[in-house]
């Protein structure tokens, strides 16, 4: 995302001398934009995003309820908030999935994504940023940079997306401004600039002070539906003018304009200072601080007015880069008018009454109904029939998308997240999102031959909506294993399969995929010989069986002279012989890793049939395990472990209690990274283990690496199973 200083910003010259009641920082334009880059200037796309429970939804429905979109202010706590519209939301107080919305603020368009807090939905935020020009990141007065804030922070970042702080529950015991804002800077290192301050805190709260106009600021009325205006009271004015001068330094160092001000020791305007600390936001050098308390209705409309005066439009996205989808350059869209249409799919979703949603981002250009757009990945044209502009889970259809806006359309086929939609004509790849792999398992079976199905039809419909959700069939067990990004993540999913689809199936955790292999060599004969009256059967084979490196697989080499075994039954002879490596000896588990010489053997020239070639080699390949020094293996993760390093000790602990190895530690600022090797077996509801361990700091990824001998105690328990 390329984004440039903006030299001339008229939005605050015009909002700064408005007189409007409730928000004295927005005004209607003094004449209608003509052009739809001047339409494009008075949108802003914005997403809220916070640790869990620091009352990002509760802002989204305050929002609504002052921008006018609801009559009445919704609750989490009451489950009618307007943002929160899935039914496991409402049960557990939590958001589960990203909600997109629509709002105006005076003449200002805001596109509203509501995203998760909970960090097994991390890839709802994830390609939630990806499409948003800002972010506000949402603080706890009281807990202050949190776990997962720190996450969707990282994330923010990756997406160069601008970043306003609002420190929330400024009411609650404990709160305090000046330690989160300390947080903020020390544990994300960003450059916080209060541009407000709260005028008391926990009960005593009551408003908030703009340092730059130095007015105090009262919310008064039903639901503080009415800004009072005030003076600043004396006992801030010391703190107020120390927080003005901060913001001048802090704007300095990123600002040429305000730096020649604060070298000539002069002090600029409002005007000036305002227009400069914007450039700062946009170019992601300045994070300015705001506060107040969304469920006591106190700060939401300053909140309103600082996303319209310092999160950028889409017009300063000066240009979107993708990859010609013939050639494979690199390509540019900017946001002129005459740019051919091109788009980010970033969410899908089904809906009971319309089918499958596409959430899309218009980058350049615009889309009509009955347009054709194309598709890079599938190579496939489509006709687009409906246009859809969503609030939550409701949906209003218009006739048209601009430049710059997020909606939604149905009956596109095959299109999953992170698939570009573009102009027929002038074909474009945008660059996608990388979601991380799943974690945790669990099997899954449907309850009756009848429900299987319906079964995987849900299943299929669940990961096209969810790109961190994935299905598989286990070949050796036969089962189908579901994957997710946590606990929380698969019981949610479990319970979407049983509410919504009505599939009735059993869930428990999957099997470990265990291994056997030899330790010597060893010789056997299998034999396997039939007599009916009529024609027999007739096998013999003699084989050589030896162990091979850990990765190297099993290899079968024909080393029969003289024709003992005809050349015609070979095949079906090494065929008997990876059919019986698959089932094992020991457990049943596949047997790796081994070299088989086929030596000898004997015919019968009427008796003699593959299937009985088939079976002697069977019975010799059985034979000759068991006096080989059969062991078992298990397999062995690398787990990558992100942690805070106050943690390090107790992680590195509970790592070793696991029966895992630690290879590598590498610390860089706050954090360490653990590189370590551990047994599967050991690693069922570690995630959530982790967690607990680390107060939800740490995160962790994981990988199949090798295989290793199962210790003689773990032995014993496996095989008594």
């Amino acid at each position: 995302m390329n984004v440039e200083a903006i030299e001339s910003e008229p939005i605050i010259s015009e909002i700064f001398n408005s007189e409007r009641k409730m928000s004295e920082e927005v005004q209607p334009l003094a004449q209608e934009p003509k052009c739809s880059k001047q339409l494009m200037s008075y949108v802003r796309n914005i997403g809220i995003m916070a640790h869990i429970d620091a009352g990002k939804t509760t802002i989204s429905e305050r929002i609504l309820f002052y921008t006018g979109v609801n009559y009445k202010v919704g609750e989490v706590h009451h489950v009618n908030a307007n943002m929160d519209w899935m039914v496991q939301e409402q049960e557990r107080g939590i958001t589960i999935t990203s909600a997109a919305t629509s709002c105006s603020w005076g003449n200002y368009k805001i596109n509203l994504i509501d995203t998760p807090g909970h960090v097994d939905f991390t890839a709802e935020v994830e390609r939630s940023l990806r499409v948003l020009d800002g972010a506000i990141a949402v603080f706890c007065g009281v807990g202050g940079v949190q776990p997962q804030s720190e996450t969707v922070w990282r994330q923010a970042k990756k997406y160069q997306v601008p970043i306003i702080a609002f420190v929330n529950k400024m009411d609650r015991v404990g709160a305090d401004f000046r330690h989160v804002v300390d947080d903020i800077k020390c544990k994300l290192g960003a450059t916080a600039v209060p541009i407000q301050l709260p005028i008391g805190s926990e009960e005593d709260f009551s408003g908030v002070i703009d340092v730059l106009k130095n007015r105090a600021y009262y919310f008064e009325g039903q639901h503080g539906i009415d800004v009072v205006e005030k003076d600043v009271p004396s006992k801030f004015s010391e703190a107020v003018q120390a927080a003005h001068n901060y913001i001048i330094e802090s704007v300095a160092e990123s600002d040429d304009e305000i730096m020649e001000y604060y070298l000539m020791d002069d002090r600029p305007s409002n005007i000036v200072l305002m227009n400069a600390l914007r450039r700062c936001v946009v170019a992601g050098s300045i994070v300015p601080v705001l506060c107040g308390s969304a469920f006591k209705n106190k700060g939401v409309q300053n909140l309103l007015d600082a996303v319209i005066n310092y999160l950028p439009s889409p017009v300063d996205i000066k240009e979107t880069e993708g990859w010609d989808v013939t050639s494979g350059k690199k390509i540019t869209r900017t946001n002129d008018e005459d740019q051919p249409f091109c788009a980010l799919a970033f969410k899908v979703m089904t809906d009971p009454y319309v089918g499958k949603l596409i959430f899309f981002r218009v980058y350049a250009g615009s889309l009509k109904t009955g347009m054709k757009i194309f598709n890079p990945r599938t190579k496939n044209t489509e006709r687009i029939g409906r246009i859809l502009k969503m609030h939550a889970n409701s949906r209003e259809e218009i006739q048209h998308v601009e430049n710059g806006d997020i909606a939604a359309t149905v009956a596109l086929k095959n299109v999953t997240t992170g698939d570009t939609l573009c102009d027929v004509n002038e074909q474009i790849i945008l660059e996608s999102m990388n979601f991380p792999d799943p974690v945790v398992s669990m099997a899954i079976e449907p309850k009756t031959v009848a429900e299987r199905d319906k079964l995987y039809v849900a299943l299929h419909n669940l990961s096209e909506e969810d790109p961190t959700f994935q299905t598989r069939v286990d070949p050796e067990t036969g089962q189908t294993i579901i994957s997710g990004m946590g606990e929380l993540h698969l019981e949610i999913l479990r319970d979407r399969l049983f509410r919504e689809f009505k599939v009735k199936a059993n869930c428990g955790a999957p099997e470990v995929a265990y291994r056997e292999t030899i330790t010597t060599n060893a010789e056997a004969d299998g034999k396997f010989i039939r007599q009916t009256g009529g024609r027999g059967q007739y096998g013999h084979v003699t084989i050589k069986i030896s162990p091979k490196g850990r990765g190297e697989g099993l290899t079968i080499e024909n080393r029969v002279k003289g024709g003992n075994i005809p050349r015609e039954f070979i095949k079906p002879v090494e065929n008997g012989l990876k059919e019986a490596a698959m089932t094992g000896v020991l457990a049943g588990y596949p047997v790796i890793d081994i070299h088989i010489d086929i030596l000898d053997g004997s015919s019968h020239t009427v008796d003699s049939s593959e299937i009985a070639f088939k079976l002697a080699a069977s019975i010799a390949f059985r034979e000759a395990v068991k006096n080989a020094g059969l062991v078992l293996l298990e397999p062995i993760m690398k787990l990558e472990i992100h942690a805070p390093e106050d943690n390090m000790g107790d992680v590195i602990g509970d790592v070793s209690s696991r029966r895992g190895h630690i290879i590598e530690v590498d610390t860089q600022s706050n954090f360490s990274e653990i590189s370590a090797q551990v047994p599967l077996s050991e690693l069922f509801g570690y995630t959530t283990a982790l967690r607990s361990l680390t107060k939800g700091r740490a995160s962790n990824s994981m990988e199949p690496s090798h295989f290793e001998l199962v210790p003689e105690t773990i032995k014993e328990k496996i095989l008594e199973i």
